[in-house]
């Protein structure tokens, strides 16, 4: 309790702290107050304030602080926050973030917003901006960064460690690439390893000591990528157009955040969670996005609801099955619920397509049949004993037994369909799995119910 009340008042002294600095409207003092703090803690800090006061701070502290909490943030929140400056202000900000995270940011902005901002960035860096944001954000062009450590192929060891020696900040953005050699028309012909370059005379030419790269075409999807930095100790990989000329490199950093972010989005979309929402965000935005796919789920519960309805004199009759509709209908949604994260998996890391929607069936069902044989076995042999009626427990076993096989083929097929028209599988897939286990539960148990009502024989 102590340590509780301990953290509670650290945060109000927080929160105290940077009110008191934003409203003296002192830079210096703001800065500090951020630099002690982890970037996570400084964000929170940030978020914690209303929309004019968080504008207010991103205008007074350093354009490299604002840059790293804009960097922090989710994509659609850095996006917002930029909205809201002055756009002179987040040109200076966008300065200080690295190619890859600019083009994110204007891919989630307001198309005038972004024009603005893009108007008034330097011409070369825009041009690299607007290309990198036309890219899918899951394939290479959309995760690589356009600063690369280019070398002409004309130039020696001596010439590099002269550009490595340097102090320049684009040398700090490489994030540790290998130095690539491009020949003049800009073609990539080859890499050299930072170990080789300092094992070598000063006067060799980088070509007598480059090897050929591995590189990536821009549409190189995430799962291609993933594979890559499993098998090779890369740092980066470069990325390059159909006829070799370099376009820039994508990090193992960049692809392990990506791949974070990837299984982060599709566990909020399986809930019904769509977007980078936060709790600072608008309550009526939230709301709105929530209801989308709650008011979707009133009509399909109605459907599932309407099929109880149907057997209303069987439930009257043998009210105990009403015990046992939620259980079957819950059970079979977990096995179904399974066989859609294994799809899901799968559909990520390209080992399965729409078109192996039979195959991808025909190992559901074979699982399917031996888990809901089991499953109806217990549950049934329950029902037995709580009610003394060995024709419940045949009924409920079956109704199980059949729900779960269908459950997993709907599970493992469903997303895949989705995919096939166009439809977001880890959005939709939830709910339609719901749906039918719900109705099909209650439908194989009311109508074996009914079809043994002579035997249903209740202590």
């Amino acid at each position: 309790m102590i340590q509780h009340a301990t953290l509670t008042e650290s945060d109000i002294d927080l929160s105290e702290e940077l009110r008191a600095a934003m409203a003296a409207g002192d830079a210096e003092r703001l800065d500090a107050f951020f630099d002690r703090l982890s970037l996570s803690e400084a964000l929170r800090e940030l978020l914690e304030l209303p929309s004019d006061d968080r504008r207010t701070v991103l205008t007074l502290i350093s354009p490299d602080i604002a840059a790293g909490l804009i960097e922090e943030a989710p994509h659609e929140v850095g996006a917002n926050l930029m909205e809201d400056l002055e756009t002179d202000r987040a040109v200076e900000i966008m300065d200080e973030l690295d190619s890859d995270v600019q083009a994110d940011l204007i891919g989630d902005m307001e198309s005038e917003e972004a024009e603005a901002i893009l108007g008034q960035m330097d011409a070369e860096d825009a041009a690299d901006v607007r290309r990198m944001s036309e890219y899918e954000d899951d394939t290479a062009g959309g995760l690589m960064m356009s600063e690369v450590f280019e070398c002409a192929d004309t130039m020696t060891v001596s010439d590099v460690i002269k550009v490595l020696a340097k102090d320049d900040d684009d040398v700090d953005r490489y994030r540790g690439q290998h130095p690539y050699i491009i020949d003049e028309t800009g073609k990539l012909v080859g890499v050299v390893s930072l170990r080789g370059l300092l094992a070598t005379k000063r006067t060799a030419r980088l070509t007598t000591i480059m090897v050929e790269p591995m590189s990536v075409q821009a549409d190189a999807t995430l799962s291609d990528l993933e594979d890559i930095f499993d098998k090779y100790a890369f740092l980066g990989v470069p990325v390059v157009d159909a006829d070799g000329g370099m376009l820039g490199v994508v990090s193992r950093d960049a692809v392990s955040q990506a791949l974070l972010e990837r299984a982060e989005s599709e566990n909020l979309k399986l809930q019904g969670v769509v977007g980078d929402e936060l709790r600072t965000m608008p309550t009526w935005l939230r709301s709105r996005r929530r209801l989308a796919w709650l008011s979707a789920n009133i009509v399909l519960n109605m459907i599932a609801a309407s099929v109880i309805s149907a057997y209303e004199e069987t439930l009257v009759a043998v009210i105990a099955i009403a015990v046992f509709l939620p259980m079957v209908s819950d059970m079979s949604g977990c096995s179904g619920n399974q066989a859609v994260g294994v799809t899901m998996r799968e559909l990520s890391l390209g080992l399965v397509r729409p078109k192996d929607a039979f195959k991808v069936w025909l190992k559901e069902i074979s699982v399917g049949v031996i888990n809901g044989i089991a499953l109806g076995i217990l549950i049934g042999i329950v029902a037995w004993v709580w009610k003394g009626s060995p024709a419940l427990g045949l009924v409920i076993g079956a109704a199980l037994a059949l729900n779960t096989m269908l459950a997993v083929s709907i599970g493992g097929v469903v997303p895949l369909v989705l995919k096939r028209i166009g439809q977001d599988p880890a959005v939709a897939s939830g709910p339609l799995l719901t749906t039918v286990t719900d109705m099909a539960g209650f439908f194989f148990v009311l109508s074996l119910a009914t079809v043994m009502m002579p035997w249903l024989v209740l202590r």
